[in-house]
């Protein structure tokens, strides 16, 4: 049987790490798209697939450009496509809103089309989130809860949600898409507050700093282990059909809880450091996300394992061995 071939972008980031190295694991040859100025810049920009970067084919592309994407999908015939590479932080699209839409609509348009043409037996994989709810009519979500995003980025994911449904529909591509609601890890940007808050805690151990700056604490989000998020991905493109699937815990905690969590775990009250910051805010809050993956635990076969205190724990772990050496 010949070897399978993969193709993820977004292959720098969290779940692109994470993903490439599970694909290693179950021998399929992974190719990945990055941005040009990633491979000028490797030592920062590639740090995640570091430890795995020899085993890897990476390939110069902008999302931007559907020359570069047909280019890249030609030279690689893929048997699967990931579509992760998204401008994802929620923040960043309400400052920016004409980028993340070009991005994030376009980009996904440009490879389902690359697909559809160059490698149409190619199982294609998109990146929803739980940001498409938005403003939930019902509590928890499923696969048929009514989309009502409250962010640029969580309308720009209804739009490629949406597209990559019609190829399915109108072109018989194997496309799926998984719903997946907040997933973390040591591997998670700083810039979003799962992360801003493990990295606070390190840094106030570690004498580097004495305060940490936060939103609202009040929000509450469905998390669950980013590695544990990517094998979702993987079983849904082993399905005899395309489908999209809800992955989640099905459990909410709020961001208070999570701060008090990891400043305990690191032997700290959070109240002596944390500061209410109202530019934090967001313009639109999502006050309540929770997900009902039970479709996906009795199709794909797939649960979570890892809870939401091991999950900060190993975080601030990680942080405070980072940033205290």
């Amino acid at each position: 049987m010949p070897q399978p071939r993969a193709l993820i972008t977004g292959i720098t980031g969290q779940d692109g790490s994470y993903l490439a190295e599970l694909l290693l694991e179950r021998g399929y040859e992974v190719h990945g798209v990055v941005r040009r100025v990633a491979l000028e810049d490797p030592e920062h920009r590639l740090s995640r697939i570091h430890p795995i970067r020899s085993r890897l084919d990476l390939h110069a592309a902008s999302l931007e450009s559907y020359a570069s994407i047909h280019q890249v999908v030609a030279a690689v015939k893929p048997d699967e496509c990931y579509h992760l590479a998204a401008q994802s932080f929620v923040s960043y699209s309400f400052d920016d809103e004409f980028s993340t839409l070009n991005a994030n609509i376009n980009g996904t348009h440009y490879l389902l089309a690359a697909v559809k043409n160059l490698a149409p037996q190619c199982r294609f994989y998109f990146a929803g989130s739980s940001e498409m709810f938005g403003k939930a009519e019902e509590m928890p979500q499923n696969e048929r809860t009514r989309f009502h995003p409250r962010s640029t980025y969580g309308i720009s994911k209804v739009a490629g949600f949406d597209l990559t449904r019609n190829y399915r529909e109108a072109y018989g591509l194997h496309a799926s898409s998984g719903i997946l609601f907040n997933h973390e890890s040591p591997r998670r940007g700083y810039e979003f507050v799962t992360r801003k808050i493990t990295s606070g805690v390190a840094r106030i151990r570690c004498g580097k700093s004495s305060e940490l700056r936060l939103g609202n604490l009040d929000a509450k989000r469905d998390w669950g282990h980013a590695r544990e998020y990517v094998e979702a991905m993987w079983r849904m493109l082993q399905q005899p059909e395309a489908d999209d699937y809800v992955i989640a815990t099905g459990e909410t905690h709020s961001v208070r809880e999570f701060v008090e969590l990891a400043f305990s775990h690191a032997g700290l009250d959070y109240q002596k450091y944390v500061a209410p910051d109202p530019d934090l805010y967001r313009p639109a809050e999502v006050t309540v996300l929770l997900g009902d993956s039970s479709k996906a635990r009795r199709t794909l076969g797939w649960s979570h394992r890892i809870g939401f205190e091991e999950l900060v724990k190993e975080m601030v772990e990680a942080d405070c061995q980072a940033f205290c050496e």
